[in-house]
């Protein structure tokens, strides 16, 4: 592996060049309007309306209709489906409030989210683009601003496809995407991943293009995306979610890359928050959770959080609620990080996984090096991370990998064991380039990297390998314009336990 160990004087030279300003290419798009962290967590109507023209400005309807949709939403009672919405939609000549959005991607198909202004039939011509065959599928509405769910189903594995999602004959979004390999196969595959949007990069079209360039069949987003700080308030939460879709550059996003997601405390309540806190009821954090699964497209799960588990090719994508299921009077006990039942569905899921490579996405941080674990396993919940680090020692378990969010920044971590072995945590929490703690951990021996969040708008991805006598994982972490500020390879050795 090419490991890139930190020393003080290179722990000194990242942080000072994560703090630096990033020069911007001459081809890139310069920022119109900078909203700071504390001004997104605000969310007042003129700070939202700034980033909506953050770097372009917005089309005169589409704007119209964001604020005449966000006024009635602040009523705090109204959603999609409310007449006054949907009048709204139409008065503006908006036929697509949301979407499309890519969903959970397979050997044969991929899902396709959106929500539509009316309950006019749905088309969506999907082209083969090595066969230039078309096929047809179609979506009846019934209620108008409701969620749609559209299966392309019965395609062909490892290819390439255009959409064209057309209302009435004219067509409204267009997109592409790329079916997995079989199961078995051994093809070369990319994912992209990251967190904290915190809902300022989300209009940033320089990152989005360059997630895009790098051509990821599909991007894991760890939490503090969209929403911002909302606690129980659902209109807003819808709200800020309106704000996501109209976006240019996030509409550009979702309809040419598979996205999967989990929340974290921005995402479900606000800064730090879990569990139920005080003055928060299991009907409220129900009804959080409904509304968090109806405006992302994640596979559909039997579970009664927002976690899940799929499979994309040689990859087991483990999403977790690391946030609404904490016991916040039992910090620092068993249970009181995923819950008991959570923590058996994961057991169980990785025990079962029959998947080369295994992603355990977090909302905070596995390791406990910056921050001393503030608001992450470390604090919560230490017990439970040792029963499920032995669980994949013990039994053997391949190809883990660990990614975090929250702590804004990018940085990489092993996690070593007393067996000899080691785990790998990535977690570049970069995608708004906000301001966060340390770069560099007291003790650094066991980083491969750091940067600070100011400034660094950047991106993790992960190209997986499974062919030859050398199979490995390699990591990049991009910036917002191309550049490749880390690589590591990891060989698929190094993430067998009984092979250290």
């Amino acid at each position: 592996m090419r490991f890139k160990k930190v020393s003080s004087l290179v722990a000194l030279i990242v942080t000072l060049f994560s703090t630096a300003t990033f020069a911007q290419r001459t081809d890139s798009i310069p920022i119109r309007h900078n909203v700071s962290l504390n001004q997104a967590h605000k969310g007042t109507l003129e700070i939202d309306s700034l980033l909506l023209d953050s770097y372009t400005r917005l089309p005169t309807n589409v704007r119209q209709f964001y604020l005449e949709a966000r006024s009635i939403f602040e009523g705090n009672g109204a959603d999609f489906t409310d007449e006054r919405i949907v009048a709204a939609a139409a008065k503006n000549g908006i036929p697509l409030m949301s979407g499309p959005m890519l969903g959970d991607i397979k050997e044969n198909g991929v899902s396709v989210w959106l929500r539509t202004a009316s309950k006019l039939p749905i088309e969506i011509d999907v082209t083969d683009l090595a066969r230039m065959k078309v096929k047809v599928y179609t979506s009846n509405p019934r209620v108008a601003g409701q969620v749609e769910r559209v299966v392309l189903s019965d395609l062909s594995p490892q290819s390439k496809y255009s959409y064209s999602v057309k209302v009435q004959g004219s067509e409204v979004a267009e997109g592409t995407f790329q079916t997995t390999s079989k199961i078995g196969e051994t093809s070369e595959l990319r994912l992209a991943f990251a967190s904290d949007f915190h809902k300022i990069g989300l209009h940033n079209p320089n990152l989005m293009d360059a997630i895009l360039k790098r051509n990821p069949i599909a991007m894991l987003l760890l939490g503090d995306l969209a929403v911002d700080d909302r606690d129980t308030n659902l209109s807003m939460h819808r709200a800020d979610y309106l704000l996501r879709d109209l976006s240019q550059p996030w509409k550009k996003l979702s309809a040419n890359v598979s996205l999967y997601a989990a929340w974290d405390d921005h995402d479900y309540l606000n800064n730090d928050l879990s569990g139920l806190p005080e003055g928060v009821s299991n009907e409220d954090r129900e009804a959080l959770r409904k509304l968090w699964s109806e405006n992302w497209n994640n596979p559909e799960n039997d579970t009664p959080g927002i976690y899940f588990n799929t499979r994309i090719g040689a990859v087991e994508v483990i999403m977790l609620d690391t946030r609404s299921f904490r016991e916040n009077d039992r910090r620092g006990e068993y249970n009181s990080y995923l819950g008991a039942a959570q923590l058996k569905w994961l057991k169980d899921v990785l025990a079962k996984s029959t998947a080369p490579y295994k992603l355990i996405t977090s909302g905070t941080m596995w390791s406990d090096y910056i921050s001393d674990g503030k608001d992450s396993w470390g604090t919560w919940d230490t017990l439970a991370r040792e029963e499920i680090y032995q669980l994949i020692e013990t039994e053997n378990i391949p190809g883990v990998l660990l990614l975090s969010g929250d702590r804004h920044g990018a940085r990489s971590f092993t996690i070593p064991r007393n067996s000899g072995f080691e785990f790998y945590e990535f977690g570049p929490a970069s995608l708004g380039g906000v301001p966060g703690p340390e770069a560099i951990a007291k003790d650094s021996s066991k980083q491969l990297f750091g940067y600070l969040g100011l400034g660094l708008k950047a991106f993790g991805e992960f190209t997986f390998t499974m062919e030859g006598e050398a199979p490995q994982v390699t990591f990049r972490l991009i910036d917002e314009y191309g550049n490749i500020m880390e690589e590591h390879e990891i060989s698929y050795d190094q993430l067998i336990p009984q092979k250290r």
